[in-house]
């Protein structure tokens, strides 16, 4: 090993001296130096560029080659953030720093300047190398498809990249103009305030993020609402500062991250898993149309086989409880059968035996408040289809039927607004 060393400095101190040599014999001796300096600058940086390109290949291929993708994903993850061309880079550069001596051992004024070159790119490929390792931990999830950890490691790689620039930025600054850190570190007190206005959208994106990622509440891929931006569509990418959405009308929206934490969102994807969506959707009535049924109307609506059975037990009831009553002639004594009430029924049994209904979810129809435009029956229920073509026939289907029954049982529909 160290005979390696040797002939490579032999090597080196050779090709430096006849750079030496050939310039001194053939230039005038004023541009002499200059000119020597940078002839062997240039062959210092190409010998460590081939190195550097002769190691990255063969370090590349040996991951590429000797290891199973599918069996190792933290190799993986390395190769396909070629961290290991970071490490090739710092290898070189720091080989460039030992050869310095060797190349430019004529030359010793011009040690200063280039050590102070080679330590500036040693600093911009170490923060490569650390940026890249981030990268790394992101795939290593991509693999797994584990999106909450992902949506944690967007916080912080974006988080330690913005504030590992400032940092790598002072050192660099302290290196090149000889300056103590502590300096530069004391000073940033007074403007403290300052950087946390600058920041402030940077800290709390990256809370968000880890809100987001802790509590799972949401990832890329969701199909999410946003009331207060009037914004419904899937996830597509969070970002320290930005979340991306993608509508249904295949147009692109922006918010700021921070408003994952900080607005009402609604996470539709948990139905959409589950492949049923929600019916919640009122017909209003004109409550003058409203009346009790005669013997004629009930015989008439026991032609319809849903509410037939219903009828008949319910006539019989009815029947028993009038001969107890006093006056029980009189039809606003006890209990009737109503018009609304009995198509309440109707609706009731008539989404019960829809094949496009969940028959494990909530079936109900009822009623609301009044409201100046009449009373409102609501049919609440699951549809058995969550995408929003056939969820919107399904609910399309269910309230075409009701309102052309409803006039069976000589109810009127509101269609505008009426004073009753």
């Amino acid at each position: 090993m160290k005979n390696e060393i040797q002939d490579t400095r032999d090597f080196l101190q050779n090709v430096s001296d006849q750079i030496h040599y050939f310039v001194r014999d053939h230039v005038h001796p004023d541009l002499a130096l200059p000119i020597q300096i940078l002839l062997k600058f240039i062959f210092l940086a190409g010998f460590i560029y081939i190195l550097d390109f002769v190691f990255k290949f063969i370090v590349n291929t040996i991951f590429k080659f000797f290891f199973d993708k599918e069996k190792y994903p933290v190799l993986k993850s390395i190769y396909d953030s070629r961290i290991t061309n970071s490490v090739v880079h710092l290898g070189a550069l720091n080989f460039g720093g030992y050869a310095l001596l060797s190349v430019f051992y004529r030359h010793p004024k011009s040690f200063a300047l280039l050590e102070l070159i080679i330590s500036v790119a040693i600093i911009f490929v170490i923060a490569g190398m650390l940026f890249r390792a981030m990268t790394a931990f992101r795939n290593y999830f991509v693999i797994k498809q584990d999106y909450y950890k992902i949506m944690t490691l967007n916080a912080i790689s974006e988080t330690v990249k913005i504030f590992g620039i400032f940092v790598l930025s002072v050192i660099g600054i302290c290196i090149v103009f000889g300056i103590k850190g502590g300096t530069i570190l004391g000073s940033l007190g007074a403007i403290t305030a300052v950087l946390v206005l600058v920041f402030r959208d940077t800290i709390l994106g990256f809370v968000t993020g880890l809100h987001v990622a802790t509590s799972k509440n949401m990832k890329v891929g969701d199909w999410i609402s946003i009331p207060k931006y009037s914004i419904e569509g899937n996830i597509t990418e969070i970002n320290l500062l930005t979340t991306k959405i993608t509508n249904f009308d295949k147009t692109v929206s922006t918010i700021p991250t921070y408003d994952l934490l900080t607005t009402e969102i609604k996470n539709l994807q948990v139905m959409s898993e589950s492949n049923t969506r929600r019916i919640k959707k009122s017909i209003y009535f004109n409550i003058n149309s409203f009346k009790y049924l005669t013997d004629e109307d009930i015989e008439r609506l026991k032609e319809i086989n849903l509410i037939a059975d219903y009828l008949d037990e319910k006539g019989q009831e009815l029947k028993k409880e009038k001969e107890n009553l006093q006056h029980g002639d009189k039809i606003v004594n006890g209990r009737q059968l109503t018009n609304i009430g009995v198509f309440r029924y109707y609706a009731q049994k008539y989404i019960e035996n829809d094949p496009d209904i969940d028959k494990n979810g909530v079936r109900m129809v009822r009623q609301l408040e009044i409201t100046p435009q009449g009373l409102p029956l609501e049919i609440y229920c699951f549809a058995n289809d969550s995408k929003w073509e056939r969820f919107e026939q399904i609910q399309a289907d269910i309230f075409d039927h009701l309102l052309v029954a409803s006039k069976e049982f000589e109810l009127q529909v509101m269609q505008v607004s009426v004073k009753v």
